[in-house]
C-alpha cells in the first residue's frame, strides 16, 4: 500500500512468515476485521503491502517485521548445536517462540559439553560465508587443558598439528594464560585461535601432543565477540554495529 518504490509482498506471506498462522487462518482473521494497515481495517488477505513502511496490526498488536534474523546465544553444556533432536535440548529451545518462527538455524556447530558463543541466524548467505573452507574464518577458544602446556606445543601448533586421521592442520595461535594444580595435575589455561572448522578440532589438537581438554567455551568467531554480560544460556539480537562487522568481513573489505 506504500508509495515508497520499495518492495512490497503480499499481506498474508507477511504475516505466515511471522507465525501468524497458514494462509487460510490468515484470510479468516482478516475477513473478520482483525488486521489494520495504516490504521484502516483491510478485507483482502492477498493486498501488497510494504513490511517496512506501512504499519501492520494483527488482533490489536502492530508487528515487527523482519526477513532475517540474527542472534548471539551463549550457549550453555548439555544441548546440542542442531534445529533437531530426538534425545537431547536442542539451542532452539533456548529461543523465545516469537523468534522460533523465523526459523533460524545455527552457523555451525558446538560439542554438547562446549560453552559459548553461538550464532543464531536465517540468513542463508551469511551463514555459508562464515562456514566456507575458503574463508578461513578465525575462531578462538578458551580452554582449561589437563597437561602442562609449554613452548614446545606453542611452536607445534603454530606450525600445524597431525590429527588422528593423519589430517594436518592450519597453523594456529596458542597461548597461555595460566597453569594450577588440581588434585595433583597440572591444568593450564589457554586461548587457542583457528582458522578452519574440523569435527572435534579443538580437542584432537591437544589429544595428538599427548593433552586432555577438560573445558572448552568458544569467544569469538571471525569479528563477532561473545558478549561477556550475556548469561549463560541467554541470547541476545546482534547489535547494528556486530551485524555490519561480520557482513563487511564477509564481503572481503576486512580479513576474516
Amino acid at each position: 500500500m506504500s508509495g515508497s518504490g520499495r518492495k512490497t509482498q503480499r499481506l498474508d506471506k507477511i504475516l505466515g512468515h511471522l507465525g501468524y498462522g497458514s494462509r487460510s487462518d490468515i484470510k479468516k482473521s482478516v475477513k473478520q476485521g482483525a488486521v489494520l494497515v495504516n490504521g484502516k481495517v483491510v478485507k483482502d488477505s492477498g493486498i501488497q503491502v510494504d513490511p517496512y513502511q506501512d504499519v501492520i496490526e494483527f488482533g490489536g498488536d502492530t508487528i515487527r517485521y523482519r526477513e532475517y534474523v540474527y542472534f548471539m546465544l551463549h550457549k550453555p553444556q548439555g544441548v546440542v548445536s542442531a534445529t533437531e533432536d530426538l534425545r537431547d535440548r536442542t539451542v532452539l529451545d533456548l529461543l523465545a517462540p516469537d523468534d522460533r518462527v523465523f526459523d533460524p538455524f545455527p552457523v555451525g556447530r558446538l560439542d554438547k559439553d562446549t560453552e559459548g558463543l553461538l550464532l543464531l541466524t536465517n540468513d542463508g548467505q551469511l551463514a555459508h560465508d562464515l562456514l566456507s573452507p575458503r574463508k578461513h574464518v578465525p575462531k578462538t577458544y578458551f580452554a582449561h587443558v589437563a597437561g602442562d602446556v609449554g613452548e614446545a606445543d606453542i611452536e607445534q601448533f603454530a606450525k600445524g598439528v597431525t590429527l588422528d586421521d593423519g589430517y594436518v592442520t592450519m597453523p594456529a595461535e596458542l597461548i597461555v594464560k595460566e597453569k594450577q594444580q588440581r588434585q595433583g595435575q597440572v591444568i593450564s589455561h589457554i586461548l587457542l585461535t583457528i582458522h578452519e572448522g574440523k569435527f572435534h578440532q579443538v580437542k584432537r589438537m591437544f589429544e595428538s601432543v599427548d593433552k586432555k581438554v577438560v573445558y572448552l567455551k568458544r569467544m569469538s568467531m571471525g569479528p563477532l565477540q561473545l558478549d561477556e554480560s550475556l548469561p549463560l544460556g541467554e541470547y541476545r539480537e546482534l547489535t547494528e554495529e556486530e551485524l555490519l562487522s561480520l557482513q563487511r568481513a564477509n564481503q572481503g573489505k576486512t580479513n576474516l
